[in-house]
Formats: C-alpha cells, sequence, structure tokens
C-alpha cells in the first residue's frame, strides 16, 4: 500500500482559492481512478471554527462525524465527492492542545517541550494516513494562509522534514500564487510570486509546480521568466484563471495538464479520466431553461461565504431543475410587518438558514409568515425550523407570546426547548448535537416523496429542538411531523399539507449536496420555486 503526498500551499496574498485548487486537482485524480482523501491545517489557534462568528470566518461546515471545520472542506468534498472526517481539518490549536495534553502526563520525560521538534512531530503525525487495503492512495493537504506567515512556519518546516523522511518522489509540493495585472501600465507582474518562492526556498522547501492565479492568460514567455527565477520546468507553471462557474475550475485545470503534472512528480501513472458527468453536469450550467429568485433571509448576509454551502446546494437544486437561480439576500433586521410584502413580492421561494443568537429572529418569523400566507415555497433549515414553528404557534394556533427559550426564557409557550442532554452544559465549543443522525420519515408525507426513502441520515449542528409538550397541539392544526428521530423523540423535519411546499428540517441538509447529486430537499425546493414563477 501506497500512500502520495500533495501540499498545498500559498503566495502573496489570502483568499485565491487554494481549497478550489486542491479540489479541483482531487476531483481530477479521482477521475483516474486514484482513491483520494484531503485535509485542511489552520494556522489559526482555535480548536475549530466552531465558535468563531460567521462574519470573520465563513460558515463552519459538519462532517459526517460531527466535526465542525473550515468551509473549504465544503468544497473537498462537494468536489472529490467523499465524506470527511475530524483527520481531515487540524488547526495550531488542535496541535498545541494535543502537545500540551502529553506534557502534562509526562510523556515528554521532563524534557523543554519546543516548538521544534514536539510541535512539528506532532504535525508530522496528522499527515501520515494509514490505510488498510493495498491500493495507492493520494492525500492532498491544504496549508491556510499565506508563506510568510509567522503562524504558518511550524506547519512549512513540518513539511520540509516530512518530505525528507518519505522521500521527494511521495510528497510534492504546490504553490497558488497570485500574478497581478497593473491595468494602468498593463503589465503582468512575477516578482511577488518569486518573492514568495524565495521565502519558501529559505524555509528549505522547493515547489514543485506553481499555479498561478491571474485574471489575464500567462503567456509562454512569462511563464518561462516564473520557471527560470523560481526554479521549476516552464510545463510545471500553470493558469489558473477566474471562472464564471466554479465548478469549471476542474476542467479548466485538466486543460492545464495539473493532474499529469502531479503525477509526473509522484511517478505515478497517469490514465486518462473520466470526467463524462462532471462535464455534463458544466454544460448544463451553460444551457439552464429557466430562472427563479429565491430570497435567502439572515443575519450574516454582508459576508455570503456565511452560508456558502446553502447557496452552492440552491445552485444544485436549479441544475437538477434547468434553472438559474437568483439570489436575493434579505438581511433578517430589516424586515418588518410593514415593509414585507414589498421585500417578497418578486420572489420565489424564502429560505431561512441556520444561526445562533436572538438578531434578526423577529424578521425571519415574518418572513416565514409570509411565505406561509402567500403560499410561496419556503424551506427552512435548523435554526429556519424553529422559527417555522413559532410563527405557526403565534399566527395560526394563537400563542402569542409563542417562543424558543434560546431567545426568551420567560415565555410561556415555550416552542423550542434545550436537547436534554445540554443541561448544564457551558463550554460553546464543539458541545452542541453534531454530525449525522438517522431520521424515519412519514410515508404520507412530501418529505418522503422528495427522498424516496423512509429511513434517510442528516447531518446536525443544533443545542434545542422542538418541545415534545406541543406534539399534539401543531398537528391538530395542520402541521405535519413528517420526520422523526428512530425512537421518536427528537422531530427532525416539518411540513404544511395546506402549502404547496412549505417545509423545515432540523437538519442541515446543505452539507450533503452536491453539484451532481444535489440534496432532494433543494431540487423539490427550486422545483417548487419554478411552478410559482411559472404561475406568478
Amino acid at each position: 500500500m501506497a500512500v502520495k503526498y500533495i501540499f498545498v500551499t500559498g503566495g502573496v496574498v489570502s483568499g485565491l482559492g487554494k481549497g478550489i485548487t486542491a479540489a479541483s486537482l482531487g476531483r481530477l485524480l479521482k477521475a483516474r481512478g486514484y482513491k483520494v482523501t484531503m485535509q485542511k491545517f489552520d494556522p489559526y489557534i482555535n480548536i475549530d471554527p466552531g465558535t468563531m462568528n460567521p462574519v470573520q470566518h465563513g460558515e463552519v461546515f459538519v462532517t459526517e462525524d460531527g466535526t465542525e471545520t473550515d468551509l473549504d472542506l465544503g468544497h473537498y468534498e462537494r468536489f472529490i465527492d467523499e465524506n470527511l472526517d475530524k483527520n481531515s481539518n487540524v488547526t495550531t490549536g488542535k496541535i498545541y492542545w494535543s502537545v500540551l495534553q502529553k506534557e502534562r502526563r509526562g510523556d515528554y520525560g521532563g524534557r523543554t517541550v519546543q516548538v521544534i521538534p514536539h510541535i512539528t512531530n506532532e504535525i508530522k503525525s496528522k499527515f501520515y494516513r494509514n490505510f488498510t487495503d493495498d491500493e495507492t492512495r493520494i492525500a492532498i493537504i491544504e496549508v491556510g494562509g499565506t508563506v510568510g506567515d509567522i503562524e504558518s512556519q511550524p506547519f512549512l518546516e513540518a513539511i520540509r522534514q516530512f518530505q525528507h523522511e518519505v522521500g521527494h518522489e511521495n510528497a510534492m509540493l504546490i504553490l497558488v500564487s497570485l500574478i497581478p495585472y497593473l491595468r494602468c501600465s498593463q503589465e503582468i507582474k512575477t516578482k511577488p510570486t518569486q518573492s514568495a518562492v524565495k521565502t519558501m526556498q529559505g524555509m528549505g522547501l522547493q515547489p514543485d509546480v506553481i499555479v498561478c492565479r491571474t485574471e489575464i492568460e500567462l503567456d509562454q514567455e512569462t511563464k518561462d521568466k516564473i520557471a527560470l527565477f523560481c526554479n521549476v520546468p516552464s510545463s510545471h507553471v500553470l493558469n489558473n484563471l477566474d471562472l464564471e462557474y466554479l465548478y469549471e475550475a476542474p476542467l479548466a485545470m485538466e486543460k492545464e495538464h495539473l493532474a499529469q503534472v502531479a503525477c509526473e512528480c509522484l511517478n505515478l501513472n497517469c490514465p486518462e479520466p473520466d470526467l463524462t458527468d462532471w462535464k455534463a453536469m458544466v454544460d448544463t450550467l451553460y444551457s439552464l431553461k429557466h430562472e427563479v429568485k429565491v430570497a435567502l433571509v439572515g443575519k450574516y448576509t454582508q459576508l455570503h461565504d456565511a452560508y456558502i454551502s446553502v447557496v452552492e446546494a440552491l445552485k444544485h437544486g436549479g441544475i437538477s431543475n434547468q434553472t438559474a437561480v437568483d439570489i436575493k439576500w434579505v438581511d433578517s433586521e430589516g424586515v418588518t410587518d410593514e415593509n414585507v410584502d414589498e421585500i417578497f413580492k418578486d420572489v420565489d421561494g424564502i429560505i431561512v438558514p441556520g444561526g445562533f443568537g436572538d438578531r434578526g429572529i423577529e424578521g425571519m418569523i415574518t418572513s416565514i409568515k409570509y411565505a406561509r400566507e402567500n403560499n410561496v415555497p419556503f424551506l427552512g433549515l435548523c435554526l429556519g425550523m424553529q422559527l417555522a414553528i413559532i410563527e405557526f404557534a403565534r399566527h395560526v394556533i394563537g400563542y402569542n407570546d409563542a417562543h424558543s427559550i434560546e431567545f426568551d426564557p420567560n415565555t410561556t409557550h415555550p416552542m423550542i426547548a434545550l436537547l436534554p442532554d445540554q443541561n448544564g452544559v457551558e463550554d460553546i465549543g464543539g458541545t452542541l448535537r453534531l454530525g449525522s443522525y438517522p431520521c424515519v420519515l412519514d410515508k404520507d408525507s412530501k418529505a418522503y416523496q422528495l427522498f424516496g426513502s423512509e429511513n434517510i441520515t442528516e447531518r446536525h449542528r443544533h443545542r434545542y429542538e422542538v418541545n415534545n409538550d406541543y406534539r399534539a397541539v401543531l398537528v391538530s392544526n395542520g402541521m405535519k411531523l413528517c420526520g422523526l428521530s428512530p425512537d421518536g423523540r427528537i422531530v427532525e423535519m416539518i411540513e404544511l399539507p395546506s402549502n404547496h411546499f412549505h417545509m423545515a428540517t432540523q437538519a442541515h441538509p446543505e452539507l450533503k449536496s452536491r453539484p451532481n447529486r444535489p440534496h432532494p430537499l433543494f431540487a423539490g425546493f427550486i422545483g417548487a420555486s419554478l411552478e410559482h414563477e411559472k404561475n406568478r
């Protein structure tokens, strides 16, 4: 059994799309029959992004095993179509936490604990992948941040040591670097990338491939110049241009021969890839026949990355319906009874995603009420389901002060209560109900029609649930509790049979959606929105 390692780092500036480049390479290698796994190493000291503000860091992506991870893992899963796990996201915080625990136990025999070798050894231990079969595996490992960052240095030093240990034929290095284009002088500048490579060389690292992020395609002369100054073959300097659609990236990198170059560096065979399904999906994106406008009502709308998996899942639902999805970003704090008609008069669907805290909650409830009363397709996710319950209780059942104890502990009608195992929990990091849980669907429901199965699993990230004391009154007033946990204790999914499409789930189905295999709830939601658009 052989494992080959591909490290992806960034040069000049962050936010260049290292994750997309790494994920694209993963898709291209998988299309050639290789088994691929991916990892993200983040230099921040937080244990994980679970306690970070989404406006600062973007969404928290949750894996099947309940690990709260960086949003790049969402790109990895959508591109390589593999479920990742707790080993796939490593932070400086996790590394230091592990080392300090070992020090407290006396594992280091009284020696002074240092960055080298103790921190770098811990990092290297996370690189190594052990598999039980005999097939060649390829581990693609992205290091967050930019070459030269102080906090990245232990990771880069660990890569240097690791490459020496396993051999250069088993571990290669890709640098994704910005090549600025100065419009005023119409010049492409390579000096910043040269500087990034020299910084790496000063750390004992030599990139094998340089992926150039640029808005202007590099000509051969410029590639030759970069190759000369950066000590790589000219054929290993690749264009990575801005694209109209995210999912074009693997096809664009295939044209640049990224997978072929990687296989060459790792002494691997490089058969022709089977990209038939992927190409068909991208072709569909360029030939969409319809368009719908969907309002995404949230509290983090100033940073779209806070809802990136929701946005991508909406696009996936659009692909399956031959429909372009125009997202109308609605800040829930600005939605009131007075302006709700004006805000939603031109939308074909309303989606309320997950979130925490009481900011903007009333605007979300008002939006859900509008969707229900006007029969506009509605999909609620996690918090969105809890608020759909509250809205129904207030305006259909007549419980005027109905609320969640998260937002109003003194409400006389606590429709949403704390999960039993959350009582007494004080730490907020890693203590939610996380990961994949089973759900049993009512066979006489729209949910069952969409999934085509009675038993499903979905990923979760929440602390509160529907208060079971109110189940009977919800049902007697027309709400269907269409999905329950196998023991019947937790309400996982609801719908209103009286409406064309009014559904919500306690889960985060967006985390499992794929561009060529859209999640049933999103495919159904966009389908219903398209019908609404045609009848509007």
